[in-house]
C-alpha cells in the first residue's frame, strides 16, 4: 500500500497499487503523467477508556446534522460511550494516529448487536465505515453468531440506501423508545 500524498509518477514505474501500466507509445517515449492516490492507514482496535470522549465527540459530528429532521438528538448523542468501553462493547477505527469511527457491538443470544457505528464527517468516504462493518461480521463469527441485527432512525435516509448496499435486509419498522426506527439484519455464512 502507498501512503503519503498524490504525486505524479514515471510511466515505468510500477503500481502495486492499480491495474494500470503505461507504456511509452513510439521510439521517442513520449512522458505521460499518471496519478497515483494514497489513503491513510485503517487500524482498528478495541477502545480503551481514555477513547470514551472521542466516541462522544464523533457521536455528535456525525449525528447533529439530523436533529433538524429527527426533533432532537438522536440516541447515539446521548448515548454512555464510557459505559460502552468497560463492557468491551466498543471499537475504533483510527486513521493517521486518530480515532476517526467507532462501532458498539452487544451480543445478544442469538445475533450480535450493532448498536452503533459512526464516522467523523471528514473521514467519510474513506472506507472507515465498511471496514468497522467488516469487524462485526468477523466479531459474529468468532462468537458463531449466525446473524447481525441493527436500527436505524426512519429520519437517517441516508442510512436506509447505505445499509442494503453492505448485505442487510430491512425487517420491520416500529415506534420505540420515541424513536420511528428501521430494523435490518445481515445474515451469515458460519
Amino acid at each position: 500500500m502507498i501512503v503519503g500524498r498524490a504525486r505524479e509518477l514515471e510511466p515505468w514505474e510500477n503500481l502495486a497499487c492499480a491495474a494500470l501500466v503505461v507504456r511509452p507509445t513510439s521510439e521517442r517515449r513520449q512522458r505521460r503523467r499518471v496519478t497515483a492516490y494514497s489513503f491513510p492507514v485503517i487500524a482498528i482496535r478495541l477502545a480503551a477508556e481514555a477513547d470514551a470522549p472521542a466516541l462522544a465527540k464523533i457521536a455528535v459530528a456525525a449525528y447533529q446534522h439530523y436533529v433538524p429532521r429527527i426533533g432532537r438528538p438522536p440516541a447515539p448523542m446521548t448515548a454512555d460511550y464510557p459505559a460502552a468501553v468497560h463492557r468491551g462493547q466498543a471499537w475504533v477505527a483510527t486513521a493517521g494516529g486518530e480515532v476517526a469511527g467507532f462501532i458498539i457491538l452487544i451480543p445478544r443470544p442469538g445475533y450480535l448487536l450493532l448498536d452503533n457505528v459512526a464516522v467523523l464527517p471528514a473521514a467519510q468516504g474513506q472506507g472507515i465505515g465498511a471496514r468497522l462493518l467488516a469487524l462485526a461480521e468477523d466479531r459474529a463469527r468468532a462468537l458463531h453468531l449466525p446473524e447481525i441485527r441493527l436500527y436505524t432512525n426512519a429520519a437517517m435516509t441516508e442510512n436506509l440506501a447505505y445499509y442494503p448496499r453492505h448485505g442487510y435486509t430491512e425487517t420491520y419498522r416500529a415506534y420505540q423508545d420515541g424513536y420511528h426506527r428501521v430494523f435490518f439484519r445481515k445474515r451469515l455464512d458460519t
